[in-house]
């Protein structure tokens, strides 16, 4: 009797497994381990050759061996990546549409197309609507990921659109996480618009949800070897590893982990726009 007992237990879970399988295949749904949305600053800020070396960064790391091992190693052995630039709360752009990376050849293919040529840049810097741009790219895009990720990369913080706060909450109300690369490399000549704690402001105003964090780049030499590590972190989706991440050697780019001050100012970007325009018309 008891054998029985196991035996139809054991068909009942082979029943439940193939009709989850059938429902995923019928809603024509791709699964993938991670959903990625590579959110990069195009604002005008980012001189064009500040901007060609963040995306050949990314062209770098997706040729590396180490990134394809953590695509390979997951659950599905794929991801599903999308590359977009933004600027002001209007302002976003797809340079490269959803693509499944599964293989050294699939990732090579996703590289060959942010090689080509750099748009221009366009005005202020919009976090927030970066943000709620890469939350609508999930909806109906053909994937279901164990995890869905925006990766925002700026050199500013938010002076345009609605509080990053707002947009911030709301994603990771919808289970997305948000993680960061913080770009502290701005020259002498937009000083007077930046936050000194750009690393600080992404921890407490920009990034979140499970096993968020982010890379901060201080120079341009960094920046490759800082996406090559994000980018295996990302793909690999251990929270453990993120964990373990944060307390490694210093001679390795930094891991900083998402913090929750009260105290910290997230307004901070936009209070500097409106007193550099009430300056700029009072002269």
């Amino acid at each position: 009797m008891l054998s029985r007992k196991k035996a139809l237990g054991g068909f009942l879970i082979l029943a439940t497994l193939v009709a989850s399988s059938l429902a995923r295949s019928q809603s024509g749904e791709m699964d993938v381990d991670v959903e990625l949305v590579l959110a990069v600053d195009a604002s005008r800020s980012m001189q064009s050759f500040e901007q060609r070396i963040q995306r050949d960064g990314y062209v770098a790391a997706l040729r590396q061996k180490d990134v394809i091992r953590a695509i390979r190693d997951g659950a599905h052995g794929k991801v599903a990546i999308t590359y977009v630039e933004w600027a002001g709360s209007t302002m976003q752009r797809v340079i490269v549409p959803w693509m499944v990376i599964e293989s050294a050849e699939t990732a090579e293919k996703f590289a060959s197309l942010l090689a080509e040529p750099i748009p221009s840049t366009q005005s202020r810097t919009s976090i927030s609507g970066a943000i709620d741009f890469g939350s609508s790219l999930f909806d109906g895009n053909g994937f279901k990921g164990l995890r869905r990720v925006i990766d925002v990369s700026g050199d500013g913080a938010n002076n345009n659109g609605r509080p990053v706060l707002e947009a911030k909450e709301q994603a990771i109300a919808k289970g997305i996480t948000i993680n960061g690369l913080p770009l502290m490399t701005r020259g002498d000549f937009y000083s007077d618009w930046a936050i000194e704690d750009l690393d600080v402001y992404y921890t407490n105003c920009v990034i979140g949800g499970p096993g968020a964090f982010m890379i901060p780049v201080n120079s341009w030499d960094q920046f490759p070897e800082a996406v090559r590590r994000k980018l295996v972190l990302e793909l690999a989706g251990d929270e453990g590893e993120i964990q373990k991440a944060a307390y490694r050697s210093p001679t390795a780019p930094p891991v900083l982990l998402a913090q929750n001050k009260q105290s910290y100012d997230c307004l901070s970007g936009e209070r500097i726009w409106q007193r550099r325009m009430q300056d700029w018309e009072a002269r």
